[in-house]
């Protein structure tokens, strides 16, 4: 969701106002591949890979011609094929561009182990296109792929200037034996760069072309990098190259593309004065909101209202004013986020808009100034510490997605100078709402008394925060009869696959999320848990807290372990047996693992149990209080997550 008039704004002031000297074409206009290759060497230390990249050269120029900025594209790869799933992942070659971009070169080919050239011709070329997310996707269908082959391709592209900000990964989860990169542009211009993760530095010409700078990075034997890993955020540990335009000599334009800058811009873009028409559309709709005198409470009413009223369509041409967006009930993206600001201000609730990133892809860097970083929105609310996702419709204060905290964003928020009000921007860390909002409570009991083979089981099963959240929009969006069996496989998973003698729910629905717990009640028979041995009964226990998850490494963990947000289980499962009943197995119930980071305990999977007379009482807690998990305390972490598999399987022997 990127603030694209920022970016229009900037590439004017910085390119097209200035005296423009000169024009050209791109430089590698005439660039193609060796056309008499028929063999690739594959160095002796990839030949048992499973795939390789054995060159990647990439090239990105600004060419101004007249007053025109444009930017070329150029992707050149050879990928050695040496198993079937490379085969399989490889036989469509994927070409992405924007709608609003032009492809001028597009070609590829696969050169068998034989020596045969396959020339994939512009026939075998089909076309999809992505209409949500304004992307067309031409890919070519491969055929005649086989181990030992490589498959050759490359395109230019000519597309808008990048000059906010952009990220080059330059690390794979295949290994890349040789490696270029290259920004070539005008002399005049000065960017501002970074390297990720152990990628060298720039390097930079002014030599080689007249009047152009070529900035350059070569490396070699670049290793994989597992992207399957469960539990890790991929996008940090790459090695990756950021640039963004900082100064043009030419305008005398300095710190360009920086968060002051933008800060200013967005206030003003955002915050309009109204007319008394538009003011009057804001009284009347804010008269409709419920009033509280609670704060989150209130904050919480018109984010409703707001979310049950206006339909977001990020892909809708913006409005001409707030009157139009009221009577339309439709708003895009600067839309909703005037409507929310003059709410807010009507009923003089002090705010901050953030503008952050998904932690996923691109993690906001403090340290690097970069529009790039401001892809995604919320709101924040000093006061109480909470914040607001203004698009996302199924959240409500205080959750919001989980994918942009844990993050730094640039908070713009309202100040007055010599009676001027104007946005400052600030970098600040945003927290996810912890574990006392994402705990989950199972209250279990089986009942032997009544049934010794068939005993009854109830569970009244509470889900806070986020996993709340996983249940409780769906209500509002599904018919009756397709909840009513949502319901029934949640059950499933959180219990066992039963025929449930009663099944009923409390605080579902949106009107809910956000304020109370998702909360589901069931009950059901024992008798598929239960088997007879001899004198005793075999019962599954363990099974009546659900699924869990049994977390495998098959290789050698390489990723520190980020989850999405802290949360808190509480299991209480109290046995009832009939008078002379015994458990012999009680011991299974006693289990303690943790995992510890500076002498704290940030994980653990507790579980013990107490006897009193005919009734044992389980409980086991299972906590994640952090995020973030170093590597080598991945064995104690996967211990905690394993740890609820382990329970799942507990059998105990019951015994008249």
């Amino acid at each position: 969701m990127k603030i694209n008039y920022i970016k229009s704004i900037i590439t004017l002031v910085t390119i097209l106002s200035t005296s423009l000297l000169f024009s050209q074409d791109y430089s590698f206009k005439n660039y193609d591949w060796n056309e008499k290759e028929t063999k690739v060497e594959v160095p002796e230390k990839y030949k048992n890979e499973k795939e390789v990249i054995l060159s990647r050269i990439s090239k990105i120029e600004i060419v101004v011609k007249g007053k025109t900025a444009k930017q070329y594209h150029l992707l050149h790869e050879k990928i050695f094929i040496n198993s079937d799933d490379a085969i399989e992942r490889n036989n469509k070659i994927y070409i992405p561009f924007n709608l609003n971009e032009s492809v001028l070169v597009n070609k590829a080919r696969v050169i068998l182990k034989n020596g045969t050239v396959i020339n994939l011709d512009q026939k075998d070329i089909k076309e999809d296109v992505d209409q949500e997310r304004g992307m067309k996707y031409n890919y070519f269908a491969v055929n005649g792929l086989e181990k030992g082959a490589v498959i050759e391709k490359m395109y230019v592209l000519e597309e808008s200037p990048e000059f906010t900000g952009q990220t080059i990964k330059m690390q794979d989860e295949y290994p890349i034996a040789n490696l270029n990169f290259e920004l070539i542009y005008p002399n005049y211009l000065i960017f501002k760069t970074k390297s990720y993760n152990g990628l060298s530095e720039p390097v930079i010409d002014e030599k080689n072309i007249e009047n152009t700078k070529v900035l350059s990075i070569t490396e070699k034997d670049i290793p994989a990098l597992d992207n399957n890993e469960n539990y890790s955020n991929w996008a940090v540990q790459l090695k990756q190259f950021r640039y963004k335009l900082d100064e043009n000599q030419l305008s005398g334009g300095r710190n360009l593309n920086g968060f002051k800058e933008f800060a200013s811009n967005i206030y003003e873009k955002l915050n309009p004065v109204f007319d008394k028409k538009q003011q009057k559309s804001i009284d009347d709709f804010c008269a409709t909101i419920p009033k509280s005198e609670d704060l989150q409470a209130q904050i919480w009413n018109i984010e409703n209202k707001i979310k049950k009223t206006i339909t977001y369509n990020k892909y809708i041409d913006t409005k001409a004013s707030i009157t139009d967006i009221i009577d339309s009930k439709q708003a895009n993206q600067s839309d909703i986020l005037k409507i929310y600001l003059a709410v807010f201000k009507e009923f003089k609730i002090e705010n901050n808009m953030v503008f952050t990133s998904n932690r996923y892809k691109i993690p906001f860097d403090k340290d690097f100034e970069s529009y790039e970083n401001l892809n995604e929105l919320l709101f924040y609310f000093p006061s109480i510490n909470k914040y607001l996702t203004p698009t996302e419709i199924e959240y409500r204060i205080p959750l919001f997605p989980v994918t942009i905290a844990n993050n730094y964003g640039l908070f713009v928020k309202e100040k007055t100078f010599t009676g001027v009000k104007m946005g400052i921007g600030e970098v600040n860390f945003i927290e996810i709402p912890g574990n006392d909002i994402s705990h989950d409570i199972m209250n279990i009991t089986v009942d032997f008394t009544k049934d010794f083979e068939n005993p009854l089981i109830t569970s009244n099963l509470t889900f806070g925060g986020y996993s709340g959240l996983n249940f409780q929009p769906f209500k509002d969006f599904v018919s009756a009869e397709q909840y009513k069996t949502f319901l029934k496989n949640v059950a499933e998973n959180y219990t066992v696959e039963a025929d449930f003698k009663s099944l009923t729910t409390e605080n579902d629905g949106t009107d809910f999320i956000g304020k109370k717990p998702f909360i589901l009640n069931v009950t059901y028979d024992g008798k598929d848990l239960t088997k007879k041995a001899g004198e005793n009964y075999l019962f599954s226990i363990g099974e009546t807290i659900g699924k869990q998850m049994e977390f495998y490494q098959e290789n050698k963990r390489t990723l520190p372990v980020e989850i999405d947000y802290p949360h808190y289980y509480t299991r209480n499962i109290k046995i009832l047996l009939p008078k002379g009943a015994t458990i012999k197995n009680l011991d299974k119930f006693v289990m303690d693992y943790k995992t510890q980071i500076n002498g704290k305990t940030e994980a653990a999977f507790i579980s013990k149990y107490t006897k009193k007379g005919d009734e044992i009482m389980v409980e086991n807690k299972e906590f994640y209080n952090i995020i973030n998990y170093p590597l080598n305390k991945f064995d104690e972490y996967k211990a905690v997550i394993n740890a609820a598999a382990d329970f799942n399987k507990i059998v105990i022997i019951v015994t008249k």
